[in-house]
C-alpha cells in the first residue's frame, strides 16, 4: 500500500489549492453578478460583503474527487465503493440550491426540501446507514425505509447546524475543519490501524473536506473579503454527513471480531467510537447545541424556527464583551476540545488521563469565557516592546486612564470627550481606543445610527 498518507496530505492539498485560487475570481463575480445583500439587522459586518463562495469550495471538492481517483492507493475507493459518485451527486444538487439561494433568497422551507431531497439522491446511489451497533443488544439491520429516514435525518440536523453556526468570519469553516481533522483520525485508524475497508470513503471525504475549508479560510478570516454563503455552508455539512453516515452504517461489526472476540463484545469495544459517530453530535457538538437552542427559543417565542435572529452562540458571545476574533477563538477551542476528546476517548477508554485532561482543558475554557473584559499587561522591563494598551504606565510615567469596558462606556465617553461644558461640539474628536477586548467586542457589531436596530439580541428590527 505504500505511503497512504502523502496520498491523502496530496488530496488535501490539491484541494486547498483550487479552492483558494478559485475564490477570488469567484469574488469578482459576486460583486458583478449583485450577491451582495445589504446588512442585516442580525448581521455582525459592518460592509456589504460578497457571497458565493461555496462555487469556490464546490470546485474544490471536484479537484480533490478527481485527483484521489488517479492516485494508486485511493482508486480503490472508486472502484471498489459508489459512495464518492453519491457524495458527488448530493453535493451538487444542494450546492445549486446554496447558490440561487445566496443571489435570490429563496424561502426556508424551499431549501429544506432541497436538503432532504439531496439526502435521497444519496440514499439511492447507496450512501445509506445500513446498520447500527446497539450497546447490550449487538447489531441492528434496519430496513430500507429506516435506514432512509435515519440517514435523511442525519443530513438534515447536520446542514442545518453548520449553517446556524455561520455567523462569524471564519467561524463555521474553521469549525468544520477541526471536525473534520479529528474525524479522519478515526476513520484513518480504521482503514488503515484495523484494515476495516468499508471506512476508506469516509478517510477520503474528510480529507478533502479538510481541503476546501482550509484553501476558503484565508479569504474568509476577519474581517471576510468574502463569505461562504448557504453554497457553502450546505455543501460542507453534507460532506460532513456524509463521511459520519458512510462509517457509522457502512462498517459491519462483524469485521471487528479480528480484535474484540465476540459481534457482542466488538460493540461494546468500539461504543466510545460509535456513539458519537451515530448522531455525530460530538462532532459538531457546538454547532448542534446552537440549532437546538434556536428552535427552542424562537418556538418559545411564537416565531417560526427558521426566523432568523441574533440570539446564537457567537452573537451571545459579543455582547457579553468578546471582540470578533476572540469569540470566533473561544468557538474553536471548544469544538477542538468536544471533538478531539471523544476521539482520544474512543481509542483509550480506559485511560483516566483523558478525562482528566479534558476535564482541565474545559475549566480553561470556562475561565475564558467569563473574562471577556481582561486585558493582560506586560511587566515593567517588556513595556517598550508591547502596544500601549498593555504598559502598565505611559511614556512619562502617568497610569493611563482606565479603558472603557463595554459598547456603551466607549460610546458615552467618545460623546463626553466631543462636548465641552456648554454643551457645544468640540472640534477635535477623540477616537475610541482599539484592541481592547470590550471595545473591539462592541464594535464589531458598529454603534452607527443606521445599525441602532442591533442592540439588543431579541431586536424585533
Amino acid at each position: 500500500m505504500g505511503q497512504p498518507v502523502r496520498d491523502y496530505l496530496l488530496t488535501l492539498c490539491v484541494t486547498a489549492a483550487v479552492t483558494y485560487l478559485l475564490t477570488g475570481p469567484v469574488r469578482k463575480f459576486a460583486i458583478a453578478v449583485g450577491a451582495m445583500p445589504a446588512i442585516r439587522a442580525r448581521d455582525v459586518h459592518r460592509e456589504p460583503t460578497p457571497r458565493l463562495g461555496g462555487i469556490a469550495m464546490f470546485g474544490g471538492l471536484c479537484a480533490g474527487l478527481i485527483v484521489a481517483d488517479h492516485l494508486y492507493n485511493l482508486d480503490g475507493v472508486f472502484q471498489l465503493s459508489n459512495e464518492p459518485r453519491a457524495l458527488l451527486s448530493g453535493a451538487a444538487l444542494i450546492w445549486l440550491i446554496g447558490v440561487l439561494d445566496d443571489k435570490f433568497e429563496i424561502d426556508a422551507l424551499i431549501k429544506l426540501g432541497g436538503q432532504m431531497i439531496a439526502a435521497a439522491v444519496m440514499v439511492i446511489q447507496g450512501l445509506t446507514i445500513l446498520w447500527l451497533p446497539i450497546p447490550g443488544v449487538g447489531t441492528v439491520a434496519l430496513t430500507q425505509w429506516q435506514g432512509t429516514l435515519l440517514t435523511v435525518a442525519l443530513v438534515v440536523i447536520t446542514i442545518n447546524a453548520v449553517n446556524f453556526v455561520d455567523g462569524l468570519d471564519g467561524l463555521a469553516a474553521g469549525m468544520v475543519c477541526i471536525a473534520s481533522a479529528a474525524f479522519f483520525l478515526y476513520t484513518y485508524r480504521l482503514w488503515y490501524g484495523h484494515m476495516i475497508e468499508a471506512a476508506a470513503p469516509a478517510t477520503l471525504f474528510t480529507a478533502i473536506l479538510m481541503g476546501m475549508c482550509l484553501g476558503f479560510l484565508p479569504h474568509n478570516m476577519h474581517p471576510a473579503r468574502i463569505f461562504m454563503g448557504d453554497s457553502g455552508s450546505m455543501l460542507i455539512g453534507l460532506v460532513l454527513a456524509a463521511g459520519a453516515i458512510s462509517v457509522t452504517g457502512q462498517v459491519d461489526p462483524d469485521t471487528m471480531k479480528l480484535f474484540a472476540g465476540s459481534e457482542r463484545e466488538a460493540t461494546h469495544a468500539m461504543l466510545p467510537v460509535f456513539i458519537p459517530l451515530l448522531l455525530p453530535l460530538t462532532i459538531i457538538a457546538i454547532p448542534a447545541a446552537d440549532l437546538v437552542l434556536a428552535i427552542v427559543r424562537r418556538t418559545w417565542n411564537g416565531q417560526s424556527p427558521f426566523a432568523a435572529d441574533r440570539g446564537h452562540l457567537h452573537h451571545r458571545l459579543l455582547e457579553i464583551g468578546h471582540s470578533h476574533s476572540r469569540s470566533v477563538l473561544i468557538m474553536y477551542f471548544w469544538s477542538a476540545l468536544i471533538a478531539f476528546g471523544a476521539v482520544g476517548y474512543s481509542v483509550h477508554s480506559a485511560s483516566l488521563w483523558i478525562v482528566l485532561v479534558v476535564m482541565g482543558l474545559s475549566a480553561l475554557g470556562l475561565v475564558l469565557l467569563l473574562m471577556p473584559r481582561f486585558t493582560p499587561r506586560a511587566p515593567y522591563w517588556a513595556e517598550r516592546f508591547v502596544p500601549p494598551r498593555y504598559r502598565r504606565r505611559s511614556s512619562k510615567g502617568e497610569v493611563p486612564e482606565a479603558e472603557p469596558s463595554s459598547a456603551h462606556e466607549a460610546q458615552q465617553g467618545l460623546l463626553e470627550t466631543q462636548m465641552g461644558q456648554d454643551g457645544h461640539e468640540l472640534q477635535e474628536r477623540v477616537p475610541i481606543v482599539v484592541g481592547v477586548s470590550g471595545v473591539n467586542g462592541a464594535t464589531a457589531i458598529g454603534p452607527r445610527s443606521r445599525f441602532s436596530d442591533r442592540d439588543k439580541a431579541n431586536s424585533s428590527h
